[in-house]
Parts: structure tokens; sequence; C-alpha cells
């Protein structure tokens, strides 16, 4: 794929996996597509369950700036807080440099940086750490306990973790969720779900007390090797964190579109 393709790959991933999570989370989610916008709101505490997303490709500044306003006034009709996703890669040459500009003239503020990836990397020898077991998340105990993993791992409120994920049947049935555990303690999670003929990797996090020994690079490849093996794909996807960013390279992963968050300015 080119640099372009390779981008637009990852919203249209995005656009897919979050439909299915947050109609999952609330069958009447606010989940539309319009011009140039994809909206994927949930509206609970959990903000990544609160998605906007501008889709159109080769955006130049005037029309980023309409989409801006436009995307704000979405998010400030919500309840609850989220998250405006950007892929530079979707913008001109002239609207890059004046997206800062842009999205503080729409009211929005800076969240935090990411990066979307890809590989045909699958499939992938089963992995192993010396200090985990690792659990498929089959019951409500493991899925809360994936959400607090998550909610510890960003800095979000327990309750704010498990509004997203509490009694969930996708979780524990259709999304290949791993536990990695240390001493039967859950310190580690990662997921994997069938999105468009890929294999997109979902919400990995790891306690902070145990980050840095190589647990979230075993647990992804636990989620992408059952995950795999369950649906016979080879392409995977995923979106990055920047403090998650450089495991993601050692298991085969590219990086293609930086992605820039945004959220209200209070």
């Amino acid at each position: 794929m080119t640099d372009r393709a390779e981008s637009v790959e990852s919203v249209e991933q995005l656009a897919v996996v979050w439909r299915a999570m947050v109609l999952d989370r609330d069958a009447g989610a606010d989940v539309r597509d319009l011009p140039g916008i994809a909206v994927r709101w949930a509206d609970c505490r959990f903000a990544f369950w609160n998605c906007v997303t501008l889709t159109d490709v080769g955006t130049d500044a005037a029309l980023l700036g309409r989409r801006l306003g436009q995307a704000t006034d979405i998010m400030r009709a919500k309840k609850h807080q989220g998250f405006l996703w950007v892929f530079e890669d979707l913008l001109d040459d002239e609207a890059r440099p004046a997206l800062e500009t842009a999205a503080e003239r729409a009211g929005l503020q800076y969240a935090f940086a990411g990066t979307g990836m890809a590989g045909d990397l699958l499939p992938i020898p089963e992995p192993d750490h010396p200090d985990l077991t690792f659990v498929r998340v089959t019951t409500d105990e493991h899925l809360r306990a994936y959400a607090d993993l998550n909610s510890r791992g960003y800095g979000f409120p327990l309750e704010t973790g498990r509004d997203g994920l509490a009694g969930s049947a996708r979780w524990k049935n259709e999304v290949h969720a791993y536990l990695g555990l240390r001493d039967g303690v859950p310190v580690t999670c990662a997921g994997t779900v069938e999105a468009a003929g890929r294999l997109f990797v979902v919400l990995v996090a790891t306690h902070p007390q145990w980050q840095r020994r190589g647990y979230g690079e075993a647990v992804t490849r636990k989620a992408l090797y059952e995950g795999a093996r369950a649906t016979g794909l080879t392409r995977a996807t995923l979106h990055a964190t920047a403090a998650g960013a450089p495991v993601y390279p050692r298991i085969g992963f590219e990086p293609n579109s930086p992605i820039h968050f945004y959220g209200l300015r209070d």
C-alpha cells in the first residue's frame, strides 16, 4: 500500500471497530457517517468510546476549519467528554501546519498523540513470557479486571473503564481479549477483533507498577496469535499511543499516519 492508502485504511478501521464497540456499549448510541465526519459516540464515562473522526482525504485548510467547527458542535451537544481523532496524513500540505491554530479557533485543545500502524505479519509464533500466564476474558470478573487495567494504565478512575466494558457479551465472546497474570494477578491485557478483513488490536494496557517489562508486548502477541488462529487473517492494524508506539514494530507493525487527539477546551 501507499502511505496515503494505509492512512485511509487506518481511519476506516477505526470507523468499523468503533461502530461495533460503541453499539455494544449502547444500542442507541450516536453512530453516523456524515460528509467528512464519522461519529461513534456512546456518551459514556469511558472517553475512548466517545469518538469523532475526520474522514475527508486530501483536506485543505479551508475545509479543515469547517470540519473542526462541525466536530466541535457535535462534541458540545454530548453529556460526556470524548475525543476528536485527526489523522494527519489525510490532510494536504497546506492544512497540516494550520491544524493547531484551526483546532484552537474551533474551541478544541490538544490531548495526546498517537500513530496508526499496520502489517501483513500473521500468523506469528505462539508467545510466552517467563513471568506471565495468559487467560482469555470469558467472565464478568475477567472483564472487570480488563477494564481496571485500562483505567489504571490510562489514568482513569476505575469506574470509568468499568462503564465502558462492564456487562459486554461481545468482549467475552467475539473479542480475542486476554489477561496476562503474574502470580495469578492480572497485570496486563490486550484484545484483537476481526474488522473488514483485518485483525484489529484494541485496548492494550499494563498496570503502571509492571510496565517496561515486556508484558504489553507479550499479551499483544497472545491476542494476535489467538485471533489469527481463529480467523485465518494475515493483516493486522492498530492505533498506538505515544507510550505504546515503540512496542509494536518489534512485533512487525509499521507506522503510517500520525494521529492527533483533541478534546473540548474548558
